[in-house]
């Protein structure tokens, strides 16, 4: 009964608008109580798990996403990617999400996406008929390809939290997250058809001549080559995901300075403040899960969890499918973190009991933060990109439903029941 007391305050403390680390705060001190648990005990657990070279990372990639948000790479990259689709009917939402997908798969965070792209992007969108509720929607489901396109931070929460590889969860979002993308711009293609239909000879995004095109793309090549770097590094055994975090920030800052001279020494010093504030907030709810989690585990709550689902069932197809509901409907009240550093820790056991692989849980996970950080009545992307685009939620949560409907689900279930989507590209490369 504690757990689900538990759960309850969480949820709780979060209508009341509560910051998330603190809810957590909240939770632990009821288990504490309720538990009996020593408090000094929990602290040295907790700070003995953030002790990680892994956890590393992550303030280094937050720091590189908000040094690439004010060195003008994101602005780059749409250029890039509307002088790749120009005149096509669709063409200007695909740019949108591609150049969200690279941008994710260069800083890990779905709200540097929503911020860079969505501010460049949204009025652009609309001035091409575009309604704004729809670009939004489309803003917040392929800012999110962030957490499934490598690297990313979710996966390095999952990874520290389950003590897997990384490296080897980060190649296993590749096809899921490339399944996303293409499914969203082929979705964008069809309601593009609809809403253009006065407009079917579009003009091209700008008035491309043969040697402007040529500037583009060579202004675009060294916001281009960070992934290529980052990855490369990565998978070609030259540096861990740690030190590729510090590559990339170094890169971030080399080309801010001397190349597209938009980074300036103030926006350096804003920059480290935000990653700063950002990961502070990471690290508090990190820590505060670790000791939530050791709490969980002493008393054998995953276990009585495994007990509960395999009680209902013993057929493998309908516990993933549960598990799939649960974690889509906990996304849909909770932010991404909670979803990875407290919920699936907790359903691993259940899916280590039924065959699953733990890289293969972590990629399912993944897409079930995809759809539930966009739906209601939570939905942080979702209310970030409607800030951003200044427009109504109410106007952008029937478009993004359909793409849940008709695209994010769709691939989150070809995930689950296909492993081998997730688990190729790691043991094709041998890093699994």
């Amino acid at each position: 009964m504690e757990p689900i007391w538990a759960i309850l305050i969480l949820l709780v403390l979060m209508v009341f608008g509560v910051p998330v680390a603190w809810c957590f705060a909240g939770v632990l001190m009821y288990l504490v109580w309720a538990y009996d648990v020593s408090t000094l005990t929990l602290l040295l657990q907790g700070f003995r798990s953030l002790d990680s070279v892994i956890l590393l990372a992550l303030p280094l990639f937050v720091l590189a996403g908000y040094l690439m948000q004010s060195g003008g790479v994101a602005r780059r990259l749409i250029s890039f990617m509307e002088l790749m689709v120009k005149g096509r009917k669709g063409g200007l939402g695909a740019a949108l999400v591609l150049s969200s997908g690279i941008f994710g798969a260069i800083s890990g965070t779905a709200t540097a996406a929503v911020a860079s792209i969505g501010t460049i992007m949204i009025g652009p969108l609309a001035d091409r008929g575009y309604p704004r509720g729809y670009t939004a929607a489309l803003l917040g489901l392929s800012s999110l390809l962030g957490i499934l396109i490598p690297p990313s931070i979710t996966m390095i929460l999952f990874g520290v939290v389950t003590r897997q590889s990384i490296t080897a969860l980060f190649a296993a979002s590749v096809v899921p997250g490339l399944l996303l993308m293409i499914g969203l711009i082929l979705f964008n293609k069809i309601m593009a058809g609809r809403f253009l239909a006065a407009r079917e000879n579009l003009p091209p995004p700008a008035e491309v001549t043969q040697e402007s095109g040529f500037s583009i793309t060579y202004k675009a090549l060294p916001a281009l080559s960070m992934p290529l770097i980052i990855l490369g590094g990565i998978y070609g055994g030259v540096f861990t995901p740690t030190e590729a975090a510090a590559v990339a920030c170094v890169t971030a800052i080399l080309i801010g300075f001397f190349i597209y001279r938009d980074l300036t020494f103030g926006r350096l010093r804003d920059s480290l403040i935000s990653a700063g504030e950002t990961t502070g907030t990471i690290i508090f709810i990190l820590l505060f899960s670790f000791m939530i989690g050791r709490v969980m585990v002493a008393e054998g709550v995953p276990q009585e969890l495994t007990e509960f689902v395999t009680g209902l069932t013993d057929n493998r197809i309908l516990i993933l499918l549960l598990v799939n509901v649960f974690l889509i409907f906990v996304g849909m009240i909770m932010d991404d973190l909670s979803v990875t550093v407290v919920i699936a820790p907790l359903f691993l056991p259940l899916m280590l009991a039924n065959d699953v692989d733990p890289v293969h849980f972590g990629t399912i996970v993944a897409c079930s933060v995809v759809i539930g950080a966009n739906s209601p009545p939570v939905a942080p992307i979702l209310y970030m990109a409607c800030r951003t685009g200044k427009v109504s939620i109410h106007r952008a949560v029937a478009p993004a439903l359909m793409m849940i409907f008709w695209v994010a689900l769709p691939v989150m279930l070809a995930v689950t029941f296909l492993p081998a989507l997730s688990l190729f590209l790691p043991r094709l490369i041998g890093v699994y």
